[in-house]
């Protein structure tokens, strides 16, 4: 089963946090599609180490062509929330159970597209601070899996980051009935 994975990118993404998933992820062949505001814009990176080019713009993709949804921090949450397509993107994706991997600032788009209450996540230490005020579970962990989301802090926590999106890739693989998001105890 190839799994697509669409990567939403704005101006001022964490180069690492976008680097080390991405090569990580088209390492074990998985198909990382960059998704911008319009297909061919330049994105460069917060500290100007990464640019690139967006294979698609926001209003070419559709939903249920990807299987995940990666969303990398720094400042482009911040931009990307501002346009109410990412944010209905980043809803779309939780309401069809498709997993959602955010790192750093990325778990913005989850304020904005209003799915953290009741949900246990991490991110970046500024935002965890609005995230528990928004009703989300938040704990200080290099890893946070729930449901169809894994979550991490900063860029020391990339390797673990990729290795849970390609662990639950490679449990999907292998089992095709098995759901985006892991299966409550006993279930399997």
């Amino acid at each position: 089963m190839a799994n697509k994975i669409a990567c939403i990118l704005g101006e001022g993404f964490e180069d690492s946090e976008f680097r080390v998933p991405y090569d990580r992820l088209q390492s074990q062949s998985f198909d990382v599609e960059i998704i911008g505001r319009q297909a061919g814009e330049t994105l460069t990176g917060k500290r100007k180490q990464e640019r690139v080019r967006a294979d698609l713009g926001i209003d070419d993709i559709d939903v249920d062509s990807y299987d995940v949804l990666l969303i990398p921090g720094g400042h482009s949450p911040d931009h990307l929330r501002g346009d109410q397509r990412f944010v209905r993107l980043v809803k779309a994706f939780d309401d069809a159970g498709k997993l959602i991997a955010a790192v750093c600032h990325g778990p913005q788009l989850f304020l904005s597209a209003g799915i953290q209450r009741g949900r246990t996540l991490t991110a970046w230490p500024t935002i965890q601070s609005d995230l528990r005020e928004a009703g989300a579970n938040v704990k200080d962990e290099e890893v946070v899996e729930d449901g169809n989301w894994i979550t991490s802090r900063k860029p020391d926590d990339l390797q673990a980051f990729s290795d849970a999106i390609v662990r639950r890739l490679d449990a999907r693989a292998e089992r095709p009935d098995y759901p985006s998001q892991p299966p409550q105890p006993g279930a399997w």
